[in-house]
């Protein structure tokens, strides 16, 4: 769906444009179709340059990319009308009504029936009522809504999203973040750019983290596993120093670090290894209270990754 080979832009500054800030530096990279793409960054990472060439909206200074089989550069028009964009400040006619913005942007998009198309995003999002209403006396929230009802007008086949909950209070965002959960289940394919690291490992299947440089790509599980492995940890009624032995014996115990009444266990599969370590715990006479796995969070994740390449320069 989106494929990128050794993308590049390079913007030019100073007098006679003899300075280089290379934004975006040989992104090599594949989205497939019906995927929710996390694109994750501090600023200045080249995230926004990214969308920008991907819709057409700036050239790349060098490197090839496609878009639902689209060629950037050859088929620009036509990507554009196959993407939709949710920018992070998304501007509006603000003296126009909310009906009257989503109808100037569905024609110029030719969707066919553009009432009925404007009726049916106002309805779902919970605009409706208000859809006489000038978007200038909308709340942020409101806004963000009416944004997004605007890129889905047409039906886009992929939908680009900066940032779609910056700004916007717990109930807004938790909206927003919903009707994303609705749009992957539908098989939209969505690329987000985002720093909220709690919303990217909620709604993506897979993360990239950029830094000029594309940094790494995976799940945000096998990126916990590649960076920590996994840990499971066992709640004991109390400690005693032969349980620790007992474990580090199994072959397929990693590591065993013994943290007050707890016992923590690096495992390569715990889904497989669990029931015999709790076996064997049980025969030594320890008493197990429950039994969880230590989940690092996206952000440890993110940290960690920018660290290691800071340290490799």
């Amino acid at each position: 769906m989106i494929v990128t080979e050794g993308l590049a832009k390079v913007f030019k500054i100073g007098k006679k444009g003899k300075e280089e800030i290379v934004a975006v530096d040989s992104l090599s990279l594949s989205v497939k179709e019906g995927e929710a793409f996390g694109f994750l960054g501090p600023n200045g990472a080249g995230k926004t340059t990214t969308v920008r060439m991907l819709t057409g909206l700036i050239a790349p200074t060098r490197g090839r990319a496609s878009v639902n089989g689209l060629e950037l550069g050859k088929e620009n028009r036509a990507i554009r009308k196959c993407v939709g964009i949710l920018t992070e400040s998304p501007g509006m006619y603000e003296r126009l009504s909310a009906e009257k913005n989503l109808s100037i942007f569905a024609s110029l998009y030719d969707v066919e029936d553009v009432p009925g198309q404007a009726r049916k995003f106002l309805q779902m999002l919970g605009l409706w009522g208000r859809r006489q209403d000038p978007v200038g006396s909308f709340s942020k929230g409101m806004r963000q809504k009416l944004a997004i009802a605007r890129a889905l007008l047409h039906d886009p086949k992929v939908l680009f999203m900066d940032e779609p909950t910056s700004g916007l209070d717990p109930e807004a965002a938790k909206m927003v973040r919903d009707f994303i959960e609705s749009l992957k289940a539908r098989g939209r394919t969505i690329f987000i750019c985002t720093h909220n690291l709690d919303e990217a490992d909620r709604l993506c299947d897979r993360i990239g983290i950029i830094k000029q440089r594309l940094i790494a790509v995976d799940t945000p599980a096998a990126l916990r596993q590649r960076l920590y492995g996994r840990k499971v940890v066992f709640h004991l009624r109390e400690l005693n120093s032969k349980w620790v032995k007992v474990v580090s014996a199994l072959p397929f115990v990693k590591e065993v670090r013994a943290i007050g009444e707890k016992l923590v266990l690096s495992l390569e599969n715990p889904d497989r290894d669990n029931p015999e370590i709790v076996r064997c715990l049980v025969k030594a006479g320890a008493d197990i209270q429950f039994v969880g796995e230590l989940r690092h969070s996206l952000e440890e994740i993110y940290l960690e990754t920018l660290r290691d390449i800071e340290d490799e320069r």
